[in-house]
């Protein structure tokens, strides 16, 4: 039997994990079934500990079965100063004739999108993203890593701006995988292969996914 996607505390004994789909609250959040984040601090608090500067219209996406470990931080679009003249100073944001003199000028910043992680994505401990990034499936985040561009599925990245280390799968592999795209199983299935989700190889899940019919073209 699978957990229930719902629960805010999957392990009753260690409160410190929480399933993130049940306790965001945010429209402008949006967390797949299973991700989960452990926080001995405040896992509960995903939205205020964890995203920060989120005053625009720009969402975080974040994928089903990904881990967050302690200090996953996503900064959002809404950090970005003004770059365009002399100082990066935030007038707009205090208001008055401030706000009347320079809001045009933050209004013609141009957005840096979404910031999306895939499915089944790995953030190591303090790992920092930053606005507009797309972390895709599979992909491993080194702890103290900061992410300040895309990258690629199966891919495992570290350091500081993030940079490739290795990918975990040959090229074959990963496209084997990404057309199974497991996470998108019915839960019954994903409980039933569980042990070969993850201890198999890329064959493994591609012939589970063939034989119900479920692989996605690419």
């Amino acid at each position: 039997m699978s957990p229930d996607p719902a629960t805010l505390h999957p392990l009753p004994a260690h409160e410190r994990v929480v399933f993130l789909k049940p306790s965001v609250t945010s429209p402008n959040i949006a967390v797949g079934e299973y991700t989960y984040d452990d926080d001995p601090d405040g896992a509960t608090q995903f939205e205020r500990r964890n995203s920060s500067y989120a005053y625009g219209p720009e969402r975080l996406v974040i994928g089903r079965y990904c881990a967050l470990a302690t200090g996953t931080t996503f900064l959002m679009a809404g950090a970005e100063h003004p770059m365009t003249g002399v100082s990066t100073y935030p007038f707009t944001m205090f208001g008055g004739r401030w706000a009347e003199q320079t809001l045009d000028i933050v209004t013609a910043i141009p957005s840096r999108c979404d910031t999306v992680v895939g499915n089944d994505v790995w953030l190591g401990y303090g790992a920092m993203v930053m606005p507009g990034v797309r972390i895709a499936d599979g992909a491993v985040v080194a702890a103290g890593t900061v992410v300040t561009a895309d990258v690629p599925p199966y891919t495992i990245v570290g350091g500081n701006p993030a940079r490739p280390i290795r990918q975990r799968f040959d090229d074959a592999g990963i496209e084997r995988l990404l057309r199974a795209a497991w996470w998108d199983w019915p839960a019954d299935l994903v409980t039933e292969h569980a042990r070969t989700i993850m201890a198999g190889t890329p064959a493994d899940i591609a012939r589970i996914a063939r034989e119900h019919a479920l692989e996605k073209p690419l």
